[in-house]
C-alpha cells in the first residue's frame, strides 16, 4: 500500500493527521472538543484522528436510554461503558478492531455543506473497502452509513458547529459484532453488522486498513496529509501530570 499522499499546494489545504493507538472514548472525546474550540478561534490547524476506543457504547442525539438493550450490570461484566454524546445519530459500539476516524475541520476552508462533508466521509470508506475488494453501498436517511452485503459496516455521526466539524466515522474492521446486540444500532432494530473481517475470512492488520483510508481521505478531500505522531494536546497533558 502506497503511503504517498498529494503535495500540499494551493489547492490543497493541509490536514494533520495522528494515530492515537488505543484510548478510552472520553479521553478522545475531549480532545476533539479542544480542537474543535481552537478552530472556531481561528487557532489551530485541521486535524484528523484515527484511533480504536476501549469498549464503548454512545448515544447521540436521536438516541434514547431504551436503545440500550441490557442493564448496567451486564454492561459492567463485559467491560462496556456508556456515554452521552452530542454527534448526530443514536446508538452504536466502539471497541478494539475498530477503526474510528474523527475529522476535526474548519469547513469554511473546504466546503460549507453538511451534506458534503458526510458523504464525502462515507466514499472515502467506500474506497478504503473497495481497496480489500469489498463492495459497498451509502443508504439515507434512518439508515444512513455504509452498508455491504452482509450488513453495516460503518457508521456515521457528525456535529458541525459554526462550520466546524467534529465526530466522525467507525469502520469494523475485526470488532467483536456480537457487542451491537446489546443495543438498537443506530435506531434500526432489525439492522445487522458487518466487518471487514467477517468479509474476508480474517481481518487485514489495522495498520494497513488505516494507510488505504488515509490515501481515500487524501483524495477524496483533496487535501495533503501530514502526520504528527504526537500531537501537542497529548505532550501539554503529559506535562500537566508531572
Amino acid at each position: 500500500m502506497s503511503a504517498a499522499f498529494p503535495e500540499a499546494g494551493p489547492r490543497r489545504p493541509v490536514v494533520r493527521w495522528s494515530w492515537l493507538g488505543r484510548r478510552p472514548y472520553a479521553q478522545v472525546w475531549g480532545w476533539q472538543r479542544q480542537l474543535a474550540a481552537e478552530l472556531a478561534e481561528g487557532r489551530g490547524a485541521d486535524r484528523l484522528l484515527l484511533c480504536e476506543h476501549d469498549p464503548v457504547i454512545t448515544l447521540g442525539r436521536r438516541a434514547s436510554a431504551a436503545d440500550i438493550l441490557v442493564d448496567a450490570g451486564e454492561l459492567a461484566r463485559r467491560g462496556i461503558t456508556s456515554q452521552t454524546v452530542e454527534r448526530g445519530g443514536a446508538a452504536t459500539y466502539h471497541g478494539p478492531g475498530q477503526l474510528v476516524i474523527y475529522p476535526i475541520l474548519d469547513l469554511r476552508r473546504h466546503r460549507k455543506d453538511v451534506r458534503w462533508l458526510s458523504g464525502t466521509l462515507a466514499a472515502a470508506a467506500q474506497d478504503c473497502l473497495a481497496f480489500f475488494g469489498i463492495a459497498s453501498e451509502v443508504r439515507e436517511g434512518a439508515a444512513t452509513g455504509v452498508w455491504t452485503a452482509g450488513g453495516k459496516v460503518a457508521a456515521l455521526g457528525l456535529r458541525v458547529e459554526r462550520w466546524i466539524c467534529y465526530h466522525g466515522l467507525a469502520l469494523n474492521v475485526s470488532t467483536d459484532l456480537s457487542a451491537f446486540g446489546l443495543i438498537v444500532p443506530c435506531a434500526l432494530p432489525l439492522a445487522t453488522v458487518d466487518s471487514i473481517a467477517a468479509r474476508l475470512g480474517k481481518a487485514p492488520p489495522m495498520a494497513e486498513v488505516r494507510a488505504a483510508f488515509l490515501d481515500a481521505f487524501a483524495a477524496r478531500f483533496h487535501v495533503a496529509l501530514q502526520q504528527v505522531d504526537r500531537p501537542a494536546f497529548i505532550r501539554q497533558r503529559s506535562l500537566r501530570r508531572t
